[in-house]
């Protein structure tokens, strides 16, 4: 999962890449810290997906812009709309339904 650190490279990274998972977390954050690892790991298996991850910390204007009022966050965007989001509890088995319904769309 690439890190962004700017709104800037976010935008451009939401705009050429056609399919993007996006994981917004904070440093002082324990559950973001436990759920990254196995989101890295469920995005294994969809090699067509271009994954990033933004620190509110680094970026705070990052959750006003996409209406974030929890963490982890994790937004899955299709030809740069939003498709769907989770939020502080991730069941991964869940998001994984969610991500191969879309992605065997595509």
């Amino acid at each position: 999962m690439e890190q962004i650190t700017t709104m800037t490279v976010l935008q451009e990274n939401l705009k050429k890449n056609p399919i993007v998972l996006l994981y917004i977390s904070r440093r002082s954050c324990s559950v973001c810290h436990a759920v990254l690892p196995q989101v890295e790991e469920l995005l294994l298996n969809y090699p067509k997906i271009s994954s990033f991850h933004v620190d509110a910390d680094d970026i705070p204007e990052v959750a006003g812009a996409f209406s974030v009022f929890t963490i982890p966050a994790v937004l899955f965007f299709v030809e740069q709309k939003e498709m769907f989001r989770k939020a502080r509890f991730i069941p991964m088995e869940d998001l994984n339904d969610q991500i191969k319904k879309i992605y065997d769309l595509i």
